[in-house]
């Protein structure tokens, strides 16, 4: 007795392509599950240290701005940059951008949290009569032990008016 093989490929077919439909749409439910998410106490934590991490710029004192990062931490001005480290390796990375602005904003324009991962859009305005800045980026921070132990800033766009 001779067996098609038509109704097999076909059934193989159907399966194969209800597998692919679904496969196509599970990245999408996770991705509407993933920002309907509710952020975990520590992921709440998080943000608030980075947050007022940003807003203690504004101060233009650096002690205020150190007492959020880790000892040990470290820092990468931008993805082209050597990272420093340390309060000393902050202080000396930044200390001049302090000193010379007038006036130091972090506007952040959106914040995303997973874990120990802080990730931020802002821009950054230093106000200066001698080296006025706006930069446009994300960070990223990783938190542990209610400090920031690495910050990493990835340049979107700088401005430097004049």
């Amino acid at each position: 007795m001779a067996h098609s093989r038509r109704p097999a490929a076909a059934a193989e077919r159907r399966t194969f392509l209800k597998r692919a439909g679904l496969g196509a749409l599970t990245p999408l439910a996770f991705a509407a599950q993933a920002s309907a998410a509710e952020w975990t106490p520590a992921e709440k934590a998080n943000v608030q240290l980075v947050t007022d991490f940003c807003a203690s710029w504004s101060t233009r004192d650096l002690a205020q701005v150190v007492q959020r990062f880790a000892g040990t931490g470290v820092y990468r001005m931008s993805e082209t940059t050597p990272p420093v480290t340390g309060h000393a390796g902050l202080t000396e990375r930044l200390g001049s951008w302090m000193r010379s602005s007038d006036r130091i904003v972090f506007e952040i324009l959106a914040t995303f949290a997973t874990g120990p991962i802080v990730i931020n859009h802002r821009i950054d305005r230093f106000e200066s009569k001698t080296r006025p800045l706006t930069w446009e980026g994300v960070g990223v921070f990783f938190v542990k032990d209610g400090k920031i132990q690495e910050w990493s800033d990835y340049t979107i766009r700088v401005v430097r008016p004049g």
